[in-house]
């Protein structure tokens, strides 16, 4: 198969002949041309879609409804690598809930700068149900969620609380949440179900890309520092061991296993590409708590965490439109 780059160099040339002649160019096994550039696409998710400051860029919002989606989250650097060739809406927002993308308006996290604001929208005025994008006409949904529904934020301030007093010993974390974690995961396939029969319900002929989380915890914890907060600050070595094995991992499969009971979903494994790439690694695709510039990020994929999203999607979306 072609490579990533070369199909869409492929797909871009023919639709620009195609613009220029007047008439279909069709592909070998590839739907015709100028199909393709009016083809719609329409991403949803969490923060891990829709990016965060600073770890994946600026602000990107048209017009501005403090979902803090940014120019380096792969939605925006697919749309970029494929030069308009695909019609993108993008309504993820940072701290979305699976309930936030099926049926129920979101208190966006972005506050107006300067905080201190006369706008009469600070804070932002709630956003409609993401699902409420997608419609008859959608080709195809990306959706990455599930992470604020499992509540991984809550649990891993808990674990960093818990760390801070035992001095990197034991699995405070895990002795404290362990038995609430099969609820939740029940909870995330429940509502990832619920999710993917709305989505298809209102898209039916759109393909639905269920993106996984990537690799956030490294196999081997001892690269792990405790109490450096450009990793996972007081988090000890046995929560985070529990975090990767009881946590992240099911998380991940748990989608994977909804995906996989829909004939219209396909999963977009982003686990096995970043395991060398984890918040620990020297090469990070993952910030920690802290950026290295001592920003914060509380545990999100940096623009090559992105980037590397982006070119699962893109392998998938062009998959969907049959392109060779």
């Amino acid at each position: 198969m072609a490579s990533i780059r070369t199909r869409l160099t492929v797909l871009g040339s023919a639709v620009a002949l195609a613009a220029c002649a007047q008439v279909p160019v069709q592909l070998a096994g590839a739907a015709p041309a100028a199909a393709a550039a009016s083809y719609e696409w329409v991403a949803l998710g969490d923060s891990y879609t829709a990016g965060v400051i600073p770890a994946a860029g600026d602000v990107f919002e048209i017009p501005r409804d403090g979902c803090e989606r940014t120019d380096r989250s792969y939605p925006q650097v697919i749309d970029r690598d494929l030069g308009g060739l695909i019609d993108l809406t993008n309504v993820s927002c940072g701290a979305a809930t699976i309930e936030d993308v099926t049926f129920r308006a979101q208190e966006p996290i972005g506050r107006h700068l300067p905080p201190f604001s006369e706008d009469p929208d600070y804070p932002f005025p709630p956003v409609p149900p993401q699902s409420e994008a997608v419609g008859p006409g959608t080709d195809v949904i990306t959706v990455g969620v599930g992470g604020n529904t499992l509540g991984f934020a809550d649990i891993l301030s808990r674990c960093l609380q818990l760390g801070s007093d035992s001095g990197d010993e034991g699995t405070p974390c895990k002795d404290d949440l362990a038995a609430s974690i099969p609820g939740r995961l029940a909870k995330v396939s429940s509502d990832y179900d619920q999710m993917l029969a709305v989505l298809h319900a209102r898209a039916p002929k759109a393909k639905i890309l269920a993106v996984g989380y990537p690799t956030v915890v490294p196999e081997d914890t001892s690269k792990c520092r405790y109490n450096n907060f450009e990793q996972f600050g007081s988090v000890t070595q046995g929560d985070l061991d529990w975090l990767r094995q009881d946590v992240m991992e099911p998380l991940n499969k748990a989608i994977e296993k909804s995906a996989g009971a829909h004939d219209a979903a396909t999963f977009v494994d982003l686990y096995k590409s970043s395991r060398h790439h984890s918040v620990c690694d020297a090469g990070k695709w993952v910030e920690g708590v802290l950026t290295n510039s001592h920003e914060v990020s509380l545990v999100h994929p940096n623009a090559r965490g992105h980037r590397n999203a982006a070119d699962h999607v893109t392998a998938e979306i062009l998959n969907s439109i049959s392109v060779d």
